[in-house]
């Protein structure tokens, strides 16, 4: 893996070093202003019209082509592919991939200039920034493609529908935005990590993560006599409680399943012994081995739970994602970049989630890498996370994610 690429001068960056992939003043204005409007104006999942407009925009106007993706929402865009010049995709496609989509959940942050409009809409899993970053990295690699500097085609992936299951990248996938990709790379913002930071991991940095829905049945009847009719709300107590340790007992500790419930649904008076029961939750595993064992597993001890209680059981099981699993050299060009932009303390290991994420779905296909972005302003220790009605970054984490990509497309990697 040979060094980053310098430049000639101070001058072939207005106001900066060296080296590219820093961002001018005036672009870290424009992108902070971008990434504000997307946070204002959040889109759920394959609803994300105005954000794919917003980005095919502003790519035209720096003179690429996007092309919006079938579905109506996301965008691929290529860099450096001109076909005069057989040579420029010699080493293949280095991509770069942000998700779009925002949540059904409200904004809470109060006193917020730039607060979401629409409500109970937030982008609050920060795939605003995520898209502002790769925006930016575009912008950037564009300007020195157009003078000969970008030694590798790039492709921008814009992807929608991250935040449902089993996820927008199969749809990206099968429209072509893997063709002639030889590495693929992304972020994602981390509260717990200082902005100016990242955190890496070599092979599984996420999780596996399925959805389950499971409807009990039984007669119904007076709760003065539930020896004679299916005590539903027992039973299903019972499944929410022993089905997670049961399953402790019949997988790998190592493998690292977690059955966590977060709907639990039935009956309507005091005295009445309903006759129908809903759950809802989640099967998450830290190992590929055992994300794929988790479905018979799962659906056999919910039955055998519920027929000891004499309730039916409709169990729908909903495949989701595996793990995100990093590739060592997809890991070493991210630490490399990050290392020639930001210096050694910039790097710090991280630990694998128990979240899901969809970019693993690219990953069964191509090798790259996730890294974890910190957004947390330096010196605060308040505990925040994702998924929280007022989750927010520090807006520096713009930039350095910006050269970050910038970094990585100038480095020469030889596998």
């Amino acid at each position: 893996m040979k060094q980053l690429m310098s430049l000639e001068s101070e001058a072939d960056v207005p106001g900066e070093a060296t080296l590219p992939g820093l961002v001018p003043e005036a672009l870290r204005a424009e992108l902070i202003a971008f990434r504000r409007d997307l946070h204002m104006h959040p889109e759920l999942s394959n609803q994300e019209f105005r954000t794919t407009a917003a980005i095919k925009e502003r790519l035209e106007r720096a003179g690429l082509a996007p092309r919006v993706l079938p579905s109506g929402t996301g965008v691929v865009c290529d860099i450096g592919t001109d076909p005069r010049r057989p040579d420029a995709t010699g080493s293949g496609l280095l991509a770069l991939r942000a998700d779009i989509d925002a949540l059904p959940i409200p904004d809470v942050k109060s006193g917020c200039a730039y607060r979401s409009t629409v409500p109970d809409r937030a982008h609050a899993c920060g795939h605003d920034v995520h898209t502002t970053v790769v925006l930016g990295t575009g912008l950037v690699l564009a300007a020195l493609h157009e003078r000969g500097l970008l030694p590798r085609p790039v492709r921008l992936i814009f992807q929608p529908a991250e935040e449902v299951l089993p996820g927008g990248a199969e749809d990206v996938v099968a429209a072509g935005a893997l063709d002639g990709v030889r590495r693929i790379l992304a972020v994602h913002c981390d509260p717990r990590v200082d902005a100016g930071r990242i955190g890496l991991r070599e092979g599984p940095i996420t999780s596996a993560c399925d959805r389950l829905e499971i409807a009990l049945a039984g007669p119904g009847g007076h709760t003065a006599r539930p020896h004679l009719t299916t005590d539903l709300v027992t039973a299903v107590a019972r499944v929410a409680t022993d089905a997670p340790a049961l399953l402790a007992r019949r997988i790998d500790a190592r493998g690292g399943l977690s059955l966590t419930w977060g709907r639990i649904e039935s009956g309507h008076a005091a005295n009445v012994i309903p006759q129908h029961a809903e759950l809802s939750g989640t099967v998450r595993c830290l190992d590929l081995d055992a994300w794929r064992q988790a479905p018979d597993l799962v659906v056999a001890a919910i039955d055998e739970i519920a027929n000891l209680h004499r309730a039916k059981s409709e169990i729908t099981y909903v495949r989701g994602v595996p793990p995100v699993v990093n590739e060592v050299t997809s890991v070493e060009l991210l630490q490399t970049a990050m290392i020639a932009r930001r210096g050694p303390d910039s790097v710090e290991s991280t630990e694998q989630s128990l979240g899901g994420e969809d970019f693993s779905w690219y990953l069964e296909r191509v090798p790259g890498a996730m890294a974890r972005l910190g957004v947390r302003p330096p010196g605060e220790r308040t505990v925040r996370d994702l998924h929280q009605g007022d989750f927010d970054v520090d807006e520096h984490a713009i930039t350095v994610g910006v050269e970050l990509f910038t970094a990585a497309a100038l480095i020469d990697i030889t596998d």
